[in-house]
């Protein structure tokens, strides 16, 4: 009805695993709530975020966008943090015609082809091979070269993309996988796995973890007396900063994506106002403390929706879906289009290097050089130090 609220919603994984992201995400678009109803709202009504709670469990996120239709009678939906929020949605939305606009969902639409679907994550459209092409291409440079490749990752649905295209880059660079070990999510000594790899003395140790197993990894390599040349590539949890003030210097030589950091290069039109009112925002809360990874992105999947309901001048799926697909965005992330699967059309995933790392102090991890970007060249702000040891300071 007119002047009634236009109500969003959605699902976020405010507890659980994954609720540090959840919580990030969460306070980004309380954010951009806050500054659009401040401008006079979306078509003269103001704008309600009903965001629900998953619990970080897939299994309960098709009972919640069933509930934001029948109930809650929402007038759009929005995808939440990840493919554990996003893939169980995307039945929901296509049954319903609905526009979905997901957050960091790696290859999602592969299995759907949904033509409402998009994600904020810069991707690409061979997400698989994106995340970690720069960590391959790097490794390729490096001398001498590094030849084998140990995969250990954890025995989840997550990993299955990041996995295929490691193995996809790795051939593309001329290294070979020599060996792939899996562990279940609840594991807390991962040393046996870690032996297990190291049966085929690989060059590069590439992990593949959510949050706490990548604490978990991470101290495991540093106590071990393994000595690869490239350790990281895939893992959910050095961006966050609850995992990098348990870590600290531990951190030193990991090499990991990102998506976005305060560089020069990447100081788009509106997003160092965004972090700094993300940070104020999240002081005393269970957010991340820095937002880095997942804030810019999460104002910038509302900042796409924002848009194509002004230009429609309305609340259509069909015509939201049609005019996103078309256009170009100016989002606190840069200029985005999207390309056939909903994903960014160009990628744009940073190559990290962990390094300089003193204490476990979050100021360490705020500085750009904590974060050397090696790849792409286009956003680089240094090169690599190899070995991992030399880089981590254990040698």
């Amino acid at each position: 009805m007119p002047g009634a609220p236009i109500k969003i919603g959605y699902s976020l994984s405010l507890s659980g695993g994954l609720a540090a992201n959840g919580q990030t995400a969460r306070l980004a678009h309380e954010i951009w709530q806050e500054r659009v109803n401040a401008r006079g709202g979306l078509l003269g009504r103001q704008v309600q975020l009903v965001c629900v709670d998953d619990r970080s469990d897939a299994a309960a996120v098709t009972g919640v966008y069933e509930s934001l239709l029948s109930e809650e009678k929402v007038d759009l939906l929005l995808g939440g943090y990840g493919n554990n929020s996003i893939s169980p949605a995307m039945p929901i939305a296509i049954e319903h015609g609905k526009y979905l606009v997901g957050l960091m969902g790696l290859g999602v639409n592969i299995e759907f082809a949904y033509d409402r679907f998009f994600a904020m994550i810069p991707t690409g459209t061979d997400p698989n091979s994106a995340l970690t092409a720069g960590f391959f291409a790097v490794a390729a440079k490096q001398t001498p070269l590094p030849k084998t490749v140990a995969i250990v990752a954890a025995d989840a649905p997550f990993s299955k993309n990041p996995i295929l295209g490691a193995r996809a880059n790795a051939v593309a660079n001329g290294l070979e996988v020599v060996s792939e070990t899996k562990y279940p999510l609840t594991t807390t000594d991962f040393g046996p796995f870690l032996d297990e790899a190291q049966q085929s003395s690989p060059d590069i140790l590439f992990y593949c973890a959510y949050l706490n197993d990548s604490i978990g990894l991470i101290r495991a390599i540093a106590d071990s007396d393994l000595d690869p040349t490239l350790v990281g590539g895939a893992m959910i949890g050095p961006q966050a900063s609850a995992v990098q003030t348990q870590l600290g210097p531990a951190l030193n030589g990991i090499v990991n994506y990102e998506y976005w950091l305060p560089t020069a290069a990447m100081n788009f039109p509106g997003v160092g106002e965004l972090i700094a009112d993300y940070q104020q925002h999240a002081r005393g809360t269970s957010a991340d403390a820095l937002g880095y990874y997942v804030a810019p992105f999460a104002y910038a999947q509302l900042q796409v929706l924002e848009q194509a309901i002004e230009a429609t001048g309305g609340l259509e799926d069909d015509a939201l879906a049609e005019f996103t697909r078309s256009s170009t965005f100016s989002t606190v992330v840069g200029d985005v289009t999207f390309g056939r699967l909903g994903e960014w059309s160009v990628p744009r995933v940073l190559t990290v290097q962990f390094r300089g790392i003193g204490s476990s102090d979050i100021a360490e991890f705020a500085k750009p050089e904590a974060r050397v970007v090696v790849a792409p060249t286009s956003y680089a702000s240094g090169e690599l130090a190899v070995t991992y040891r030399t880089a981590a300071g254990l040698r």
